[in-house]
């Protein structure tokens, strides 16, 4: 079974942190890309950090580097995403996915179209 479940999603004010959680099946936890994502309404789905396991190198967003940071807990099955110094503009859906693929991810966060994906958890920053 595959499996992603996110969780630690809320409403901060701008400024504010949150960290969210993906659990992951042991599947989707040895796939070679993990990453998260983001969808505001009405806007493309983007990257915001994705994890190339082999290389154990992460890529984030432009719009995130500096702020968000990812990481993994290889005990727990589970892949987190502290944000910090949120914004408006964070104000979305979350959503962690995983791709067994195995140069999928090699190159960055481009990629949108994972094998598997978690249900979301939403993000909402006030001003």
């Amino acid at each position: 079974q595959v499996l992603l479940v996110e969780s630690g999603g809320g409403s901060v004010q701008a400024g504010g942190s949150l960290r969210l959680s993906c659990v992951a099946s042991e599947f989707a936890y040895r796939s070679t890309c993990l990453g998260w994502f983001r969808q505001a309404p009405g806007k493309e789905r983007e990257g915001v950090a994705v994890r190339y396991q082999p290389k154990n190198r992460t890529y984030y967003g432009d719009a995130v580097t500096g702020r968000f940071f990812s990481s993994l807990d290889k005990a727990k099955n589970t892949m987190y995403l502290q944000m910090n110094s949120l914004k408006p503009e964070d104000t979305a859906m979350y959503y962690c996915a995983a791709d067994p693929r195995s140069s999928f991810c090699l190159y960055g966060l481009g990629a949108t179209d994972y094998r598997h994906w978690g249900q979301g958890t939403q993000v909402t920053v006030s001003s």
